[in-house]
């Protein structure tokens, strides 16, 4: 996965050997005051890679993948699993870890609880994006700064949807595309790190259930996975738009006040 490097219409990312993630990181906190870690995450086709990871813990006990993340951009920690570290095949599968067979495909486990029938949770299953499974054996994460991944497959950043939407603003600045994401529900994290690892494009999630009740997400957090390539990119776009007067915290201009003179400094018109 990290041989491929993302190719952006109208950018030119940084190799990687001029990746600078503790000026990155510096900028994400100055532009969009952060409360969470920025992390990596990345796929291994052995134990031992993962294993040789300077500082990196092994789980003790059996979790789910968000806690294993949660690790990470709570507490700052580089942990390594593998699929006999994790709950069960759901969490494995959305890595690749794990086989999406006939039985995870089925949605047998789902059914009456999460989805009414067993075609919904079946339906729901195939509507996953998931790392294909057999190439990889591990996975670790930790926080960008680190440099101990070295790089990651793809970067993890939790946000509020003001944060957010100023962060997808800074991707769209320059080569402008629309960007689309979608939502399975439940296993919101195929929305996010499995999206964005099986496509290397940026994914927008709302945590699922799983993910604030085990993995510590708050209320007011969405989670945008993408490709180390596109980091560069969002911050220099977010920086422009900051030198426009467009930037975070977003002040509120109030509801009954005559807008012409707000819209005039942010929606000119230049004819």
């Amino acid at each position: 996965m990290t041989e491929q490097l993302v190719q952006i219409e109208n950018t030119e990312p940084p190799a990687p050997e001029e990746w600078d993630w503790t000026g990155w990181v510096d900028a994400l906190h100055r532009l969009l005051r952060l409360k969470t870690t920025p992390i990596g995450m990345k796929l291994f086709e052995t134990v031992e890679e993962m294993e040789a990871l300077p500082k990196v813990r092994r789980p003790q006990d059996i979790h789910t993948t968000d806690q294993i993340v949660a690790q990470a951009a709570r507490l700052g920690w580089t942990v390594g699993i593998t699929a006999d570290n994790l709950v069960g095949q759901q969490c494995g599968a959305v890595l690749g870890l794990m086989p999406q067979d006939e039985e995870w495909l089925s949605g047998r486990q789902m059914e009456g609880v999460w989805f009414k029938t067993r075609e919904d949770s079946a339906a729901h299953q195939r509507a996953m994006d998931c790392v294909p499974h057999g190439r990889y054996h591990a996975m670790a994460v930790s926080p960008l700064v680190s440099g101990r991944l070295d790089p990651p497959d793809i970067c993890l950043l939790y946000a509020s949807p003001g944060q957010m939407i100023l962060l997808i603003n800074g991707l769209q600045w320059s080569g402008y595309r629309k960007l689309e994401f979608g939502c399975v529900g439940e296993s919101a994290c195929a929305d996010s790190w499995g999206r964005a690892l099986a496509t290397r494009e940026p994914s927008v999630s709302i945590p699922c259930f799983a993910e604030r009740r085990y993995g510590g997400v708050l209320d007011d957090e969405l989670l945008m996975a993408m490709p180390p390539a596109y980091l560069p990119i969002a911050i220099a776009g977010m920086q422009a738009l900051s030198g426009n007067g467009l930037r975070y915290p977003i002040p509120q201009y109030g509801i009954q006040s005559d807008a012409r003179a707000g819209l005039g400094v942010s929606y000119p018109n230049r004819r």
